[in-house]
């Protein structure tokens, strides 16, 4: 295996997103996509150019065809995805309206995936070899008793391991009649951990991003995400809160993923904390602004020059549709 900077583990499904706002019922056609946390992280890292690798199971179908070409389109690197020829590549279908609507519904069908039979015996350890880091989420945790058996191993610290990445990404309908405590005790075994602020409470009942820097001193770095208000970064014993821009928003779905993958890329950049902040903010700009799940992140340049804004400056931000496109500064609005 070449050196790659992040390893990327975890399912991605094929998206079908609604022609017009309304119940799916009355939506009368959708359009094909893909989603996916992992997949969606590992998009937008191999987008702003780091080397990256996917590893999943699809089924033999012609979904899990499509979903392998969408993500190697990305740049990244699909090598280590298997192919499962007696289990489905998982669908699903979602409504336009906002995901905190009373009318949003999120139809999957992921039950007997190709994706929910990974196990510690179907990941080989070639496929995680030479990753600077290993980005992990909780949706994988919860899909099967193997999938909670793999995220505990490469959670476990033990030498040699590489940074352990770790979103929380706690999906309430995916634990019905599971406890997500156990999403605590995987973060703990976790360096960089990132978690909502409403989550932690509702998952763990945690009011508030000191409580859960408290109950998680074990990560190097746990970021609290605060929806449009910002998120905070806890680093030993300092705290970095950064603002997030103003953002119109044209669809929520991919922000957290984004915003992953800003904080990653600035990382593996070795970034200051604020800066790292700053890009996951960017990132998660990207994603808000676009209909789908993946959204073009800005040109190096372009971003670098915004997450060098003073205070300030950064406070006057107002991003809208077509930002990303590189040399068009207009849509990047300070009044």
């Amino acid at each position: 295996m070449t050196a790659t900077d992040v390893v990327c583990l975890g399912e991605s499904m094929v998206t079908f997103l609604p022609s017009r706002p309304g119940r799916l019922a009355d939506v009368p056609s959708f359009t094909r996509a893909i989603g996916g946390a992992e997949s969606n992280v590992a998009c937008a890292l191999a987008s702003a150019g780091h080397r990256v690798r996917w590893v999943s199971r699809v089924g033999t179908d012609s979904f899990g065809d499509h979903l392998v070409e969408a993500v190697a389109a990305h740049g990244v690197d699909t090598g280590s995805v298997r192919r499962d020829p007696h289990r489905p590549t998982g669908v699903y279908f979602r409504t336009a309206t906002d995901r905190a609507g009373g009318a949003h519904e999120v139809v999957y069908y992921r039950s007997g995936s190709a994706a929910s039979a990974m196990s510690p015996r179907t990941v080989p350890p070639e496929d995680l070899a030479g990753a600077r880091v290993l980005h992990l989420t909780g949706i994988t945790a919860a899909l099967s008793p193997g999938c909670l058996a793999l995220t505990r191993d490469l959670t476990t610290r033990r030498p040699g391991r590489p940074l352990v990445s770790f979103d929380v990404n706690h999906r309430p309908g995916l634990w019905r009649g599971a406890d997500p405590a156990v999403l605590r005790d995987l973060a703990r075994g976790a360096d960089l951990v990132f978690v909502g602020e409403d989550e932690a409470e509702a998952a763990w009942g945690l009011p508030g991003a000191a409580a859960v820097r408290e109950a998680l001193p074990e990560p190097a770095v746990l970021v609290v995400k605060h929806g449009a208000r910002g998120a905070t970064a806890y680093t030993g014993g300092t705290a970095t809160f950064v603002p997030a821009p103003r953002v119109d928003v044209v669809a929520p779905v991919g922000a957290g993923d984004a915003f992953a993958a800003g904080f990653l890329s600035a990382t593996l950049r070795g970034l200051p904390v604020r800066h790292r902040l700053r890009h996951g903010h960017l990132m998660a700009a990207a994603a808000l602004t676009v209909p789908g799940d993946l959204g073009t992140p800005p040109a190096p340049a372009h971003a670098d020059r915004l997450a060098d804004l003073d205070d300030t400056a950064w406070g006057r931000l107002h991003l809208g549709p077509g930002w990303t496109r590189t040399g068009e500064d207009q849509e990047v609005r300070t009044p």
